[in-house]
């Protein structure tokens, strides 16, 4: 009996691992042709990476007018502007880096701890 296992993915191994460990973090992650992505890791499997990518989405501007006779330009509110997260899946052999997204500790208002 063989105690060796074929494992093609060996050199993968470590950013498998990273991957796992920021699950649910939301990370940048650089792709081996440069480009990068911002997104939360949803799950890894052996060969790939499901990430929540984020995309930035404008309402266009007739929905926002109550009035389409109305002419003027500038008035008003402006459009309203959100962001929607797409599930996309990147094979482990085209990443690069993955680094976790830091976000500023921000203290308490107060000096004393809450209590509740």
């Amino acid at each position: 009996m063989s105690m060796e296992r074929i494992d093609y993915y060996r050199d993968l191994q470590p950013l498998h691992d990273k991957c796992k460990r920021l699950m649910s973090f939301h990370v940048i992650i650089t792709l081996t042709d440069g480009s990068t992505i911002d997104g939360i890791i949803e799950d890894v499997d052996r060969e790939r990476v499901i990430v929540l990518v984020g995309e930035d989405v404008m309402e266009p501007e007739n929905e926002n007018e109550s009035d389409p006779q109305r002419q003027f330009h500038g008035g008003g509110r402006p459009r309203r502007r959100f962001r929607r997260f797409r599930r996309r899946g990147f094979p482990l052999g085209n990443l690069a880096a993955l680094a976790l997204l830091g976000y500023p500790f921000y203290a308490p208002p107060f000096p004393f701890l809450y209590t509740f």
